[in-house]
């Protein structure tokens, strides 16, 4: 697998100070020291800074998380929770690592072989949208 430029340099930075609301979505790596409420996607990898607070679902290729996510993440290669960070959602990835001290409240799927994680991550998305429905 080639790395594209995207996987090493930041294309989107959501400084310190900034708050935004509204779904995000941006290509290639972004790293959010920010507060968001919302949604951020992206097709590339995303750093959540240790003072960041995303208040929504994070969908990335991968995930490093030093701060806190009230909402589920989504990254197909690799969910990283640092030692300061919190996440109180579901978490979906082939490849999970939690820090000692990190917070972690929810369900995950982790699973390295791409086919039954598939299958997985599609009952577990159905599953969910019929759950939602259901308590509107």
């Amino acid at each position: 697998m080639a790395l594209r430029a995207d996987d090493i340099s930041i294309n989107t930075i959501i400084g310190s100070g900034s708050f935004l609301t509204g779904d995000i979505k941006v290509n290639g790596f972004v790293r959010v020291d920010g507060d968001i409420k919302g949604n951020l996607e992206t097709d590339g990898n995303a750093m959540i800074g240790d003072n960041a607070r995303l208040h929504g679902n994070l969908t990335a290729k991968s995930v490093i998380i030093g701060g806190i996510i009230l909402g589920d993440v989504h990254a197909v290669e690799s969910v990283r929770l640092l030692s300061n960070s919190v996440v109180l959602g579901d978490i979906i990835s082939h490849k999970v690592q939690i820090d000692e001290k990190a917070v972690f409240h929810g369900h995950c799927i982790s699973i390295k072989d791409n086919e039954r994680y598939e299958s997985e991550t599609e009952k577990y998305l159905q599953s969910t949208a019929i759950k939602k429905k259901v308590t509107l």
